[in-house]
């Protein structure tokens, strides 16, 4: 593949704009980011008025309150119009001030990176003005908004754009947007072709149970993967320094091991229930070994009206916490006006939390996590049972999401282990097999060997505990019994009748003889029912009662903490301290009827218990510094806080953990 005569002339043509770089600050790399800002407005045809409102004070402004590490501004969104003034692409008509170089002025200034937000595959201008681009559905009809991965966009336009706008501008880097999540399955001759060249079968599949449908959709991920390789090696043959990541690639959405040389990973997380969604992507992101940040976005949507409804400050700080004390960066997502106005009031919001994040950086970035409970996150058995190229998953991924909060709300502090790290699984002292539909004879053989090497096992879901000693599957009106009370674990279950710990009644009625629920072999618990998926759907509380009960039978924690509810706990190091972070989640959105948060209760007393080898030399809370009264006995730490308010690290020199 490679550039037509006219736009390798064109963008070899293309002066660099003088002025942003001379003389002025050394720009962090990604890596080295922690806190940043996104605004994007998706330019469309019907723009007037683009950058009209916009100055250099206003950025300058805005950059000496906030103080982020880098800012992304929008460049192309996914209509399809490039939002400053080009000659390759299709600029929007409404231009009346080129908001990047602004911008890029403003950040060059005070040494801050900038980034642009660009859409990949999803790009309506190119789409419809050049329908043979499109991506062919199954009816044959060309696409009106996605891109072919098996066509000439990529070289033709994609490429060229971005060549222009990084010259044109100087730029850092680029977060691709519209990318895995938009790119769906191609039916143009190309794929016909390559799928009858890879299985002999000439007719495309276009449902589950079609002949050649699961292989019909790894062609297509082939596919993407090779546009993304291909326009990623390409960008940086001219531009070695230039900064791509491909929006949510390598994430729990496209759940593989990191092969394309992307600069780093990002993802935007949204909905109603943010703070759920950032524990699992950030526990993802965490585990893949690349730099890594996440985007909050700084409003929810009103279903109705579709206007975006503000949060505030201690939202996001809330937000902010479950991400960085997994130790990535954190960055938060406004639109400004069609005119590129952002109000001040937007920015005192960005200011606090930036605030926030920067007071926590030394015990937050750059941390690793101090194994205790892994969560398999099995990719093989979300393409294998998702009927989708990529994520969002959607409810399929419930067994993890909901096995994570679970093991959460019982006070564990968690990781996830994607199924394709299943080596390094003698790292964790205890690994959870959520209640996936089919993890993969693979995967089974890697948790046996790990089981008989003396690792502890919890296994949920009937079709996992099948291999782990569970008998038959039924369709079952379950209910377990909490600490008090009981919940309601419909579904598919599996039944334990060796070492039987839990049981599980057809009503809530415990006095008769219930069926076995989990059972005990050595360090292998077995928990054969739809435990994770259900509790992502109800969050009952005696479901993660019931979870650790079992987890404990196999495993004790390097910390605990009690007293309250709604407290998660993250255990972490960072030269040579132990850092125990704790935060309040109490008061967190979980629906859509409320989607501000505008107080966050400071909960305690606090105690926290950690097992030490030995005395620490000095325990403190941080950010304040403050040194905490601890008192250690018997190999156990225990310290008391007084109240916790939306985050704080209990930070350990010394002890030998």
């Amino acid at each position: 593949m490679s550039l037509s005569r006219r736009q390798v002339m064109a963008v070899g043509a293309l002066p660099l704009v003088r002025g942003f770089t001379a003389n002025s600050p050394a720009r962090p790399l990604r890596k080295d980011c922690f806190f940043g800002v996104h605004f994007d407005l998706h330019p469309n045809g019907n723009d007037t008025v683009l950058g009209r409102d916009l100055t250099p004070e206003m950025a300058k402004g805005l950059l000496d309150r906030v103080r982020p590490d880098f800012v992304q501004y929008d460049c192309k969104g996914h209509p399809g119009y490039l939002g400053y003034p080009s000659r390759i692409g299709v600029s929007a008509p409404g231009i009346v001030k080129d908001s990047l170089e602004i911008w890029r002025g403003a950040t060059a200034m005070k040494g801050v990176s900038l980034y642009i937000h660009f859409s990949g595959v999803w790009d309506g201008v190119a789409a419809g003005r050049h329908p043979e681009w499109a991506r062919v559905k199954p009816d044959g009809k060309p696409d009106d908004r996605i891109t072919s991965t098996f066509g000439p966009y990529v070289d033709q336009l994609m490429i060229p754009e971005l060549e222009e706008v990084i010259r044109k501008y100087d730029l850092d880097g680029a977060w691709i947007d519209g990318e895995c999540w938009a790119v769906a399955p191609d039916y143009c001759a190309r794929a016909q072709a390559a799928f009858q060249e890879r299985t002999g079968i000439r007719e495309l599949p276009q449902k589950a149970g079609d002949a050649g449908w699961l292989e019909f959709l790894e062609l297509n991920r082939d596919q993407f993967r090779e546009y993304v390789r291909h326009y990623v090696e390409a960008i940086h043959r001219n531009h070695p320094k230039f900064q791509i990541a491909s929006n949510w690639l390598y994430s729990s959405y496209v759940p593989e091991r990191p092969e394309i040389p992307v600069d780093y990973l990002s993802g935007d997380f949204l909905g109603t229930t943010p703070v759920s969604s950032a524990r699992l992507e950030a526990r993802y992101l965490a585990s893949a070994g690349k730099p890594w940040d996440l985007m909050a976005w700084g409003f929810s949507v009103d279903r109705a009206s579709g206007a975006h409804v503000l949060k505030r400050p201690v939202q996001l700080k809330q937000e902010s916490a479950a991400v960085i004390s997994q130790g990535g960066g954190f960055q938060i997502y406004y639109n400004p006006t069609r005119a590129g106005w952002i109000d001040e009031r937007l920015v005192d919001v960005m200011a606090e939390v930036g605030d926030f994040c920067r007071a926590r950086r030394e015990v937050s970035f750059h941390t690793e996590a101090v194994p205790q409970v892994a969560v398999l996150f099995s990719g093989y058995s979300l393409y294998r049972t998702s009927n989708k190229l990529f994520g969002g998953w959607g409810a399929g991924v419930d067994p993890a999401r909901g096995s994570v909060e679970a093991l959460l709300a019982g006070g564990y502090s968690v990781e996830l282990l994607p199924d394709w790290k299943l080596n390094e699984a003698a790292r964790y002292p205890v690994i959870v097999v959520p209640d996936w539909p089919d993890i993969g004879e693979e995967a089974r053989r890697a948790l046996a060997a790990y089981a008989a090497g003396g690792g502890a096992l919890v296994v949920l879901g009937a079709a996992n505990g099948s291999h782990f000693g569970a008998r038959g599957e039924e369709q079952a009106n379950a209910a377990i019994l909490g600490d008090s009370g009981f919940a309601p674990v419909y579904g598919t279950w599996g039944t334990v009748e060796d070492g039987v710990v839990e049981s599980r009644y057809p009503s809530y009625d415990a006095r008769g003889r219930g069926v076995g629920a989990a059972g005990l072999k050595g360090k292998v618990a077995v928990a054969p029912g739809p435990i994770g998926s259900v509790y992502a759907r109800t969050h009952a509380p005696p479901i993660h009662e019931f979870l650790r009960r079992v987890v404990s039978r196999v495993f004790e924690p390097v910390v605990r903490v009690s007293g309250l509810p709604g407290i998660e706990v993250s255990v972490r190091r960072k030269s040579g301290r132990l850092l125990v972070h704790l935060t309040n989640t109490t008061a967190m959105q979980v629906g859509p009827e409320y989607p501000v948060v505008d107080f966050v209760p400071v909960i305690g007393p606090v105690k926290v218990d950690v097992r030490l080898a030995r005395r620490p030399a000095r325990v403190v809370l941080e950010p304040s510094g403050r040194r905490v009264a601890a008192e250690w006995r018997g190999g156990v730490l225990s310290a008391t806080l007084p109240g916790l308010e939306v985050h704080s690290v209990l930070a350990i020199d010394g002890g030998g953990s």
